[in-house]
């Protein structure tokens, strides 16, 4: 029975290495099908969510150099503050991202007739790969410490990286709804842009809201 259990979740046509392989080579078309009803093969989200951050935690001892380490003196306060929150309370970071991107999503592509709950599945599994993203770079401090070849290899593995995934996977799990391709590739833009506009009016707001005080 156990030996069935790990088959199931590590197998190639099923499980963690399907769901990842799918994830990682048609994001959109594959997480569009699960949402249509093609669960069988596919890994559960907040299984899968959960597990990487479990690895996340098992490596931070490990870790030698952090993000706040790497980043321009003027950035290193918030990003220090910002990694103790996100070190401190993974799940709760987690628990803010997935639902305000699915309101990005859910208004951008209002005339896919998703309903709330449909965009946060989608949102999830999204979240899942750019967990996979910071994970590799978590194991790769851990290895070397380099801060200036660090810093390259964060903005444009994950942080270029990630902003371009997303595009990908709007783009193309949205495919099928009506949109035109110049339409539906806006859109797909405009839904991290969104989280990035909020991201500076929040910051330029605490920012403000300390030089006040």
């Amino acid at each position: 029975m156990e030996h069935d259990l790990i088959h199931g979740v590590w197998h190639v046509d099923k499980g963690v290495l399907f769901t990842l392989k799918e994830l990682i080579l048609r994001p959109g078309d594959s997480v569009r099908e699960f949402i249509q009803g093609k669960r069988v093969r596919f890994f559960s989200f907040v299984t899968l969510i959960i597990l990487l951050l479990a690895i996340s935690s098992l490596l931070s001892p490990y870790v030698k150099i952090h993000l706040s380490d790497i980043m321009p003196l003027n950035s290193k306060q918030t990003m220090s503050t910002y990694e103790g929150f996100a070190t401190k309370y993974p799940k709760v970071i987690i628990l803010i991202l997935i639902p305000l991107y699915s309101l990005f999503s859910y208004f951008w592509f209002k005339k896919a007739k998703l309903n709330y709950s449909e965009h946060l599945v989608l949102n999830s599994y999204k979240t899942a790969v750019e967990l996979i993203l910071a994970l590799i770079f978590t194991v790769v401090t851990i290895f070397y410490t380099h801060i200036p070849t660090l810093l390259f290899f964060y903005y444009l593995f994950v942080a270029v990286g990630g902003f371009l995934y997303s595009i990908w996977f709007y783009n193309q799990f949205f495919t099928g709804y009506g949109y035109s391709r110049r339409s539906k590739l806006l859109r797909a833009i405009m839904i991290p842009v969104s989280y990035l506009i909020i991201s500076v009016l929040v910051g330029f707001s605490m920012a403000l809201f300390k030089l006040i005080n």
